[in-house]
């Protein structure tokens, strides 16, 4: 089965994590922050991060995990970031890293949200500059860590690309 060619990258507020970069301060914060609270208020956190959201929508965010239990896996995923060279996963990315910025040909569109303090802007353009013809990404000054939350102002800026 022969794969398609993928021909453009949308990203918003993320890394690869490498292991021979550091992390963010704002990832290790989160990191610690999830360590020490096992139980999660994830409708909490997200209505603080996205202070536009309705109680409805930021009470959704908790419907997926109504236990301690049922967040494990957002317990675990900032504990297996790869910090270390050595760490599972960080050749992986490091082998992205370097296909992405001498092999890309592809449209890559970047947004990141000014106020994220885990994978904001300077996080956002050192990926920049591992992603070959990645323009500036477009900054979304209200914009949080969870940028598909101003999904409106991300779209508008994406499709005035395409004009």
């Amino acid at each position: 089965m022969e794969v398609p060619a993928i021909e453009g990258l949308f990203i918003m507020n993320t890394t690869l994590a490498t292991g021979d970069v550091p992390l963010s301060d704002g990832f290790v914060a989160w990191r610690a922050f999830v360590a020490k609270n096992p139980d999660l208020a994830c409708g909490k956190l997200m209505a603080q991060a996205c202070p536009h959201l309705t109680p409805d929508e930021a009470a959704a965010y908790d419907a997926p995990f109504p236990n301690a239990a049922s967040k494990a896996g957002v317990r675990r995923f900032p504990q297996i970031v790869p910090e270390k060279p050595d760490d599972p996963g960080a050749a992986t990315s490091r082998k992205a890293r370097d296909w992405l910025s001498t092999t890309w040909k592809g449209e890559t569109f970047m947004a990141v949200g000014a106020k994220d303090p885990v994978l904001g802007p300077p996080v956002m353009n050192q990926l920049r500059t591992w992603i070959r013809g990645c323009p500036e990404p477009v900054v979304i000054e209200n914009g949080g860590h969870f940028l598909q939350e101003w999904g409106d102002e991300v779209i508008d800026a994406w499709l005035r690309t395409k004009m």
